[in-house]
C-alpha cells in the first residue's frame, strides 16, 4: 500500500507514520490538484494498470475482475470505467460518469444516465458493453505504460476536465474508452470541490475552452467558437438571475483568461 499526500493540512502522514509505519509514503509537499498530483504519485509506481480512484468511493463486491477482464481482452483499450451510481440514492446514477462519458458537436461532455443536472433511474438501460468517448476520474482503470508516455493529465487543469482531455488526446491516437456495466461502483461527488463553488464553476468553463482548443482541429474550433461563447454568455446570465454572482463572475472570468 502507497499514500500519496497531495498537501494535506490535517496531519495524515503523521497518523499513517504513527499508526501503520509499513506504508510507504509519496509526499507531494504540496496541493497539485487532481491532475499534478496524480502525475507526481504515480511517476515512480511500476504496474500495468493504475485505478484512479476518488476518496469518496464505495466499492461493491467483486468490482474490479471485470475491469481487468476488459483490458485483458484488447491491447487497445486505453482506459475504462464501471458504472458510477449515486451514493446517497443508490438506484440512480451519478453526475460524474454515470454510464459513461462522451461529448457533443460543441464540445460539451455529457454521459449516458445524465445529461445537464438530470440524472436517470438505473432499470438496465445501459446495462451494455460500449466504446465511449471519455471515462470518468471518479473511477478508471488505465493502461500505466500508455499512461506514462502520454504524460499523464495536463497539470494546466489543474482539476475538471483533465480525464475527458487525456482520453480525447489518447483516442486521437487510436486507443478505445470502455464503459463496463457489470462493475458498479457508487460516487458521492463534490467532496473535495462543492458542486455550487464559484472555483468549480471557473475550472469548468476555462478547462472546457482549452480541452477544446488542444484536442480539435483549428478550422472546426474556430467554426464553432461564437456559438459556444454565446451559451456562456448565457449561463452567465441564468447565475446573475438567480442571484449566484460568485459564478457569474466566474464564468466572465473564465473567458477573460481564456
Amino acid at each position: 500500500i502507497v499514500l500519496a499526500d497531495n498537501g494535506s493540512t490535517d496531519e495524515s502522514i503523521k497518523f499513517v507514520q504513527a499508526h501503520y509505519p509499513q506504508i510507504k509514503i509519496i509526499d507531494n509537499k504540496g496541493n497539485f490538484g487532481f491532475a499534478g498530483g496524480y502525475n507526481k504519485s504515480l511517476e515512480n509506481l511500476q504496474s500495468k494498470y493504475f485505478i484512479l480512484l476518488n476518496s469518496d468511493v464505495e466499492l461493491s463486491a467483486n468490482w474490479l475482475p471485470p475491469l481487468i477482464t476488459e483490458m485483458e481482452s484488447d491491447g487497445t483499450i486505453f482506459a475504462c470505467q464501471p458504472k458510477l451510481l449515486a451514493y446517497n440514492e443508490k438506484t440512480h446514477f451519478e453526475y460524474a460518469g454515470a454510464a459513461g462519458g462522451f461529448i457533443d458537436v460543441l464540445g460539451y461532455p455529457f454521459c449516458r444516465g445524465r445529461i445537464m443536472d438530470y440524472c436517470e433511474k438505473d432499470e438496465g438501460q445501459y446495462d451494455s458493453h460500449c466504446e465511449i468517448f471519455w471515462a470518468s476520474g471518479a473511477c478508471m482503470m488505465v493502461r500505466a505504460d500508455l499512461f506514462k508516455k502520454s504524460g499523464g493529465f495536463d497539470t494546466d487543469f489543474f482539476a475538471h476536465m483533465e480525464e475527458i482531455d487525456l482520453c480525447w488526446r489518447m483516442k486521437n491516437l487510436g486507443y478505445k474508452i470502455t464503459f463496463v456495466p457489470n462493475s458498479v461502483v457508487y460516487h458521492v461527488g463534490a467532496g473535495t470541490l462543492k458542486k455550487s463553488s464559484p472555483r468549480k464553476t471557473y475550472l469548468n468553463f476555462y478547462n472546457n475552452r482549452v480541452m477544446v482548443l488542444k484536442n480539435q482541429n483549428l478550422f472546426p474550433f474556430i467554426l464553432l467558437y461564437f456559438p459556444r461563447e454565446v451559451l456562456y454568455f448565457v449561463a452567465m446570465l441564468q447565475f446573475l438571475l438567480l442571484g449566484k454572482f460568485g459564478d457569474a463572475k466566474a464564468v466572465f472570468k473564465a473567458g477573460f483568461d481564456f
